[in-house]
């Protein structure tokens, strides 16, 4: 599954002050809440989001499993971020139960709802959708 999608756009500059709510260097609020926007006109319900050490948490309404999107900064480039959906497995196990719950038909449809989000942004370039593996492990 494609779950980790980079890309460059000028538009989403940090908060003055942003740097208070996340670590120093790191931002990606304006584009956590243009998703936000973007996925509840798609038809997800997606929460505000929530400032972590490395970036921003928009939870996702979702039964059956926790399911949100991670977002910042790529600092690989000076315009550069980086969402990522969790979880990124196509199953995962029940909590404290025996069997498994298929996340891939969710997750993909929050892959695609994104990806028309971005497309429809101009300023967007360079997208590219990457698997966990491939991006945790390029060229093997």
């Amino acid at each position: 599954m494609k779950t980790h999608v980079e890309f460059r756009s000028a538009a989403f500059p940090p908060y003055e002050g942003e740097e208070d709510d996340i670590d120093p260097g790191l931002y990606g609020k304006r584009l956590a809440e243009f998703l936000v926007r973007g996925l509840n006109a798609q038809g997800f319900h997606a929460y505000e989001p929530i400032a972590e050490d490395w970036g921003w948490v928009i939870p996702i309404q979702n039964e059956g499993f926790r399911l949100w999107i991670g977002c910042g900064n790529y600092q690989e480039y000076d315009d550069g971020f980086l969402c990522f959906i969790e979880p990124h497995q196509p199953t995962i196990r029940k909590f404290l139960f025996f069997g498994r719950i298929n996340t891939a038909p969710r997750v993909t449809a929050l892959q695609q709802a994104i990806d028309q989000v971005l497309s429809a942004e101009p300023s967007i370039t360079n997208k590219r959708w990457w698997s966990f593996e491939e991006f945790t492990r390029p060229g093997k």
